[in-house]
């Protein structure tokens, strides 16, 4: 038996969902563990696109049992269209995919309060995806909360129905001048959503133990990344739940102790969403080439991704907190014809010269990145198989990577396609 957790080690975008796809080959179960359908995952298969949101990635293999555990937030809407196109393109959707019924619901309030407030907060925005994630994730710790299972028993649900209706009405029409939530059409939509997604609603915090101790192989499939973690990460400009390897055991209810491995999965170089500092960020020629090249914009918004050189100060922390075995670098071949490749090793900050990620957003925003260089390489990576069809310079380049981030880098992509990889080591 092996439990795998597969993470973003930089700001989200790093391409988890292919490393994934091809670790699901062997899985038997995959589990999204945190997030919501503010994820984008993008996946190639067969030479078919597919982009994901809330099903985990192995739902493209029929026999993975698919897995959407309690620490994610579930829109019931999102999910459905996202099955219904899975279904239309040849997908099957059935018993492989499991719903918690611990999980968190996203109701119409959360969207509508997400981007009121970034709409409010103008240049100061948080830069969210207006899904409703935060504020979803603000209810379930203030007690607020409505789970999927609370959709099954009428009563109850009503009563929290109507709880949150009254307090979040104060706040839309008082604070905002909106227009009132209504109950009776906000209980019907739900009622309809809990009657379509009941086939896939079960207890998987027992599905997760019977699966350890029968001795499956299990792949968690993380969200966002480490340096968006809601405490590890540059707070406030973080996502709403524990986007580390910290988040499995308190997002799937598996012991600390059943984790076996964990992959950190990075580009070449650096990207970021939205607002919040980003310490090698460029935002002159070299980062729109890193955009173009690297057709940089997100899976769920199309929004432009900043665009930034390799940050091994972020690394070094992702690898410590999160006890990464391995690093599997992507688009390697988008740093094609760069004469030279800059690494950040350290901040010059105005206490001095320090080598991890300050706690504050604020310092953060004042660390200038010290950057050490490596020689470019001009050759087309992407028909490359094995370590020795890769230029000497784009093998020292990773070699020096390795050096910086303190954990071994097991494969490397050249391409988008699923065949455009070169295996370092082992056999991830």
């Amino acid at each position: 038996m092996a439990t795998t957790c597969v993470l973003g080690a930089q700001w989200g975008d790093e391409g988890k969902a292919r490393v994934v796809d091809l670790l699901a080959d062997t899985a038997d179960v995959v589990v999204r563990y945190q997030g919501g359908s503010n994820a984008g995952h993008t996946v190639v298969f067969e030479g078919e696109t597919y982009r994901l949101h809330l099903v985990p990635s192995g739902i493209l293999r029929r026999h993975v049992t698919c897995v959407v555990a309690h620490g994610v937030v579930v829109d019931c809407a999102t999910l459905l269209g996202e099955v219904e196109e899975l279904r239309t393109r040849g997908v099957t959707v059935g018993d492989n995919l499991v719903i918690s019924d611990r999980a968190h619901v996203v109701m119409p309030w959360h969207r509508r309060l997400d981007l009121l407030r970034e709409e409010q907060a103008g240049a100061r925005a948080h830069g969210t995806t207006g899904r409703g994630i935060g504020p979803c994730y603000a209810d379930k710790v203030s007690y607020r909360g409505i789970r999927v299972g609370d959709l099954y028993d009428p009563d109850w649900f009503a009563e929290r129905l109507r709880m949150n209706i009254e307090e979040k009405n104060r706040i839309l029409v008082d604070a905002y001048g909106e227009e009132p939530l209504q109950f009776a059409a906000i209980r019907d939509e739900y009622r309809d959503y809990a009657e379509r997604i009941a086939p896939f609603v079960g207890d998987a915090v027992t599905l997760l133990h019977d699966a350890i101790d029968d001795g499956r192989e299990i792949l968690f499939e993380g969200a966002q990344g480490v340096l968006l973690d809601v405490d590890l990460g540059s707070y406030p400009y973080v996502t709403g739940s524990n986007s580390c390897a910290l988040g499995v055991p308190s997002g799937t209810g598996i012991p600390p102790r059943a984790l076996d491995r964990v992959i950190g999965v990075a580009k070449a170089y650096m990207t970021r969403v939205g607002a919040g500092p980003f310490p090698t960020e460029d935002e002159g020629e070299d980062g729109r080439r890193l955009r173009d090249e690297g057709n940089e914009y997100g899976t769920t918004t199309g929004r432009p991704r900043r665009c930034g050189w390799f940050d091994a100060v972020g690394m070094r922390y992702s690898v410590r907190s999160n006890g990464i075995d391995e690093i599997v670098i992507v688009k390697l071949d988008v740093l094609r014809g760069f004469e030279r490749l800059k690494v950040c090793v350290a901040y010059d900050t105005p206490q001095g010269r320090i080598d991890t990620v300050p706690a504050t957003a604020s310092a953060l925003s004042r660390a200038v990145p010290v950057y050490e260089e490596r020689p470019g390489f001009e050759e087309d990576v992407t028909g490359a198989r094995r370590p020795e069809d890769l230029p000497a310079a784009a093998r020292d380049f990773l070699a020096y990577l390795e050096q910086q981030c303190g954990a071994p880098i097991s494969q490397v992509s050249v391409g988008p396609s699923r065949e455009q990889i070169v295996r370092l080591r082992g056999d991830t």
